[in-house]
């Protein structure tokens, strides 16, 4: 029994990341339904790029995140201007656009490569003090509660953005209907870019955590994390922001019981797509996802 509290404790902090990647995925494909897949490559560029601050530039982890997930933003926004933007006059944008975010993912993950190698690298100890706190056969860190805490700010963050700021009602509005957004004198170019600023600076922060809890980094770390971060969109709701969240915490809950009750990892990702499987049979819009998206 104790070790299924732990497992499901341990659910909450890697589903919390899950659901921060995922955010930003969806964030995307709200706006202009096309999935970014170079959102991988920069969650794996905001990991990197923080640990070459702290070792590097000496700059502690409190100043590299900030300063990682700005470079994400910026990332994202010449993502957009050169895999998104020349196309979105075309008539096959989504599947053009798809094919471009691809070619930029490899060369985001080909510059990863050239700057830090093809080896598994990790923060340098004392990066973050971990403090162990441990209650009736549990045991819980500092760096978990920090890596929830700073998910849930950011989506909390991020959700009144977009219901109370001016832009973030403009990113709605262009998200329902970028035509009508554009006859009301929304600059509907300048929110599409804002948003995969957005969209790539929460991606960079879920790489740096992501980065922090497994004590591991390597330019191929987005492969792992793309499929699950697409899967955590289906199962939550496609451009359901709080389906994205709900959706994340879902399958990372599903990893850590499938270890806890078979005694084995061989069998987590298996029974992880089974349950979205299941999902989408019973519900295919996802647990909070609508029918219909958007209106013609």
């Amino acid at each position: 029994m104790d070790l299924l509290a732990q497992q499901l404790v341990n659910g909450l902090f890697i589903g919390s990341v899950y659901g921060l990647f995922a955010v930003g995925y969806t964030l995307v494909f709200g706006v202009l339904d096309i999935l970014n897949l170079a959102h991988a490559a920069v969650f794996t560029l905001g990991g990197l790029i923080a640990l070459w601050l702290v070792e590097t530039w000496g700059l502690s982890i409190w100043i590299a995140f900030p300063a990682s997930v700005l470079i994400c933003g910026l990332l994202g926004l010449l993502l957009d201007q050169v895999a998104f933007a020349p196309l979105r006059q075309r008539a096959d944008s989504n599947f053009s656009g798809l094919i471009s975010s691809i070619a930029m993912a490899i060369i985001f993950e080909s510059a990863a490569l050239g700057l830090f190698g093809a080896r598994t690298v990790r923060f340098p100890a004392g990066t973050v003090s971990v403090h162990i706190w441990r209650w009736e056969g549990l045991s819980i860190t500092s760096l978990q509660v920090e890596i929830v805490a700073i998910s849930i700010l950011l989506m909390f963050a991020l959700t009144q953005f977009l219901n109370r700021a001016r832009v973030g009602k403009a990113i709605r509005a262009v998200a329902e209907n970028d035509r009508t957004a554009r006859l009301l004198g929304i600059h509907v170019d300048g929110i599409i870019a804002f948003t995969f600023f957005i969209s790539s600076a929460l991606g960079g922060a879920a790489g740096i955590l992501f980065g922090l809890y497994f004590d591991s980094l390597s330019p191929d770390m987005g492969r792992s994390i793309e499929l699950k971060g697409l899967a955590v969109i289906i199962l939550g709701g496609m451009g359901s922001i709080p389906g994205a969240i709900l959706g994340g915490l879902a399958f990372g809950l599903s990893e850590v019981l499938t270890v806890a009750i078979t005694g084995t990892s061989n069998l987590r990702d298996a029974v992880a797509f089974t349950v979205l499987f299941t999902v989408l049979v019973l519900r295919p819009s996802g647990l909070l996802g609508r029918k219909k998206l958007r209106e013609a």
